[in-house]
């Protein structure tokens, strides 16, 4: 890992064929943890895996190189929960499980930080833009990059603030239940392994 990185976002997708990526790049840039200063190139490695099996089995080792490179470098997991389970605690149960079988610590678990949308991204996408989406089917397909990063950088100011925020968030996308985790990329201690 470089050591200019602070945060490893793994994914979804193959290269150039996702807009995961692109939204989780715009969203961290936007949202701008307080511990990345100065923001710079470099400072986000995003990685892909094609598959969720495939994410999941690289989750282990993508952690422990996080974890061993020590200082500020933070895991985020960014992959769609299917239509197979109800919400991101039944997804994060099984990233645990498949840690444990690796002999991941429960501590060391609790220092990735996981987004789940429900079926993909491109329903927060939708709802950010439209003002609603319906996460029981997948959102339309999305063409425009341009759109992607401008939805996440509106979805990261309204994480900064969340309390003026009104809308009906879409369940996997609720502002209070994603502002603990973005609370979470913010202390620094907590990241870093210091108390």
């Amino acid at each position: 890992m470089s050591k200019r990185t602070q945060i490893v976002c793994i994914h979804e997708g193959k290269r150039g064929g996702s807009i995961d990526p692109i939204f989780a790049n715009a969203f961290l840039k936007t949202y701008n943890p307080a511990w990345i200063r100065p923001w710079r190139t470099g400072i986000v490695r995003l990685v892909p895996y094609g598959g969720k099996t495939e994410l999941r089995e690289a989750f282990p080792k993508e952690l422990q190189s996080c974890i061993t490179a020590g200082g500020n470098s933070t895991l985020i997991v960014l992959t769609d929960i299917d239509d197979d389970l109800e919400d991101g605690d039944q997804l994060k149960k099984k990233y645990r499980e498949t840690a444990q079988r690796a002999g991941i610590s429960e501590d060391d678990f609790e220092k990735a930080v996981f987004i789940f949308p429900k079926d993909r991204i491109e329903n927060w996408v939708e709802f950010l833009s439209e003002g609603k989406t319906d996460e029981n089917r997948e959102g339309p397909r999305i063409k425009n990059f341009s759109k992607v990063r401008d939805m996440a950088r509106l979805l990261a100011d309204k994480c900064k603030s969340p309390g003026r925020n009104s809308e009906q968030f879409p369940p996997s996308l609720g502002i209070r239940q994603l502002r603990p985790t973005f609370f979470h990329l913010n202390d620094k201690r907590r990241l870093s392994g210091n108390t």
